[in-house]
């Protein structure tokens, strides 16, 4: 046994884990003191998946405050002169009414008009943007097309690791450890601030409806110093760690990168028409092709369901959906919500069969369960996510 190994032993402390392919954020530590019982590789670092279980872990998010580490959704710095005009390239939404201390969510499409990522932006300065964005490689892609644009930009990752306070008591304990101030942050913006010296952002957003922040910490070594801080406060609130909640964000309408969005869908075609500016003088990455598509009408759609079947496992797979015995597309995500008591799902299927109340079949292998085009989202929570504005 190595020095190393025997000292960890004696400290009670759990095996770290090892990988140069995958990194740890500076609150891994502290999710394992907490009793993370797995993680997944996002963007080459450590997610947390679930500490209790799936079932406790949304509950807590919903009825009361959960803390979350996504240290993983990393940012792709762009500064410099071009900066601005740099990120309008990236994007069919039009950035012109985007202002200083606001977060601007920011589909990022590609030649053919399918979307490469949906990140959130955060304006920090006149020209220096970050880019919060989803489980892929965006920080070589941005760097190739500024280098093809002979954009005057630098990007980079700089050291910033997001933590995530999210469920109802969230202005609570936030307005406890900052002030009344937090409590009337608007939806979508930030502020820079610190606490007991710890730099960071505090944005009001999150990957979840519930209400709730991000804290963009600005330095790596105090994770685990904030982190505590954090879980300190919130035990009159109950308090819990926990992660993403695959049922909430479909509750809530929120959609998932290589699941519900990809590369291979269009704005239109993902209820992200409201985000493309076809009229702004831009010629921004997929403008063409998404002219193409808007003139020509969508295809398919992505859909809200309601599978009328016994309660759904929590692994959903890319199950077929038919229309009159013929499949039309197929489930993207789909879960059982235990607040609505019934199995609730996405699914892209052909333009034809995507109208309000249509009746679909799911084909779940065993069976072919009935199942209904519902509104979206499934659940309306700007009661929650919008308090006190």
């Amino acid at each position: 046994m190595t020095e190393k190994s025997s000292k960890s032993k004696k400290q009670g402390k759990k095996p770290r884990l090892y990988s140069y392919r995958i990194r740890q954020s500076p609150y891994y530590d502290a999710t394992q003191r907490y009793g993370c019982k797995s993680y997944t590789p996002y963007n080459n670092m450590y997610l947390p998946l679930v500490y209790k279980d799936l079932l406790s872990d949304y509950w807590s998010l919903k009825n009361d405050v959960t803390l979350w580490d996504v240290g993983c959704e990393r940012q792709v710095e762009i500064t410099g002169p071009d900066a601005f005009k740099f990120l309008q390239q990236l994007t069919p939404r039009n950035l012109t009414k985007f202002k200083i201390g606001q977060c601007y969510y920011v589909p990022l499409t590609n030649a053919h008009g399918g979307i490469v990522n949906d990140p959130v932006a955060l304006r920090l300065e006149k020209n220096k943007f970050w880019l919060s964005v989803a489980d892929r490689e965006i920080l070589l892609w941005a760097k190739g097309l500024a280098a093809g644009l002979k954009m005057q930009v630098s990007i980079q990752e700089p050291d910033v690791s997001p933590l995530a306070v999210q469920g109802p008591k969230s202005f609570d304990l936030m307005a406890d450890l900052l002030g009344d101030w937090v409590r009337t942050l608007k939806y979508f913006w930030f502020k820079e601030t610190e606490l007991n010296g710890i730099p960071f952002i505090l944005a009001r957003t999150g990957w979840s409806k519930q209400g709730g922040y991000e804290l963009f910490l600005q330095d790596g070594q105090y994770g685990d110093q904030l982190w505590e801080i954090i879980m300190g406060a919130g035990k009159p609130y109950n308090i819990q760690p926990g992660t993403p909640c695959w049922i909430e964000r479909i509750e809530s309408g929120l959609l998932n990168y290589w699941e519900d969005v990809t590369d291979s869908t269009n704005p239109y075609e993902v209820g992200m028409g409201r985000f493309v500016d076809l009229d702004q003088d831009v010629d921004f990455v997929g403008k063409e092709a998404l002219k193409k598509i808007n003139a020509e009408g969508i295809k398919r759609k992505l859909v809200g369901l309601e599978i009328h079947t016994e309660p759904l496992t929590q692994t959903a797979e890319f199950w077929v959906v038919e229309c009159n015995h013929q499949p039309v597309g197929m489930i993207t995500s789909a879960v059982y919500s235990p607040d609505l008591k019934k199995n609730i799902a996405y699914a892209m299927v052909s333009i034809e069969c995507s109208d309000l109340g249509t009746d679909l079949k799911v084909d779940l292998g065993e069976v072919k369960a009935d199942a209904t085009v519902v509104p979206l989202p499934f659940v309306d929570n700007r009661d929650k996510y919008l308090a006190g504005l």
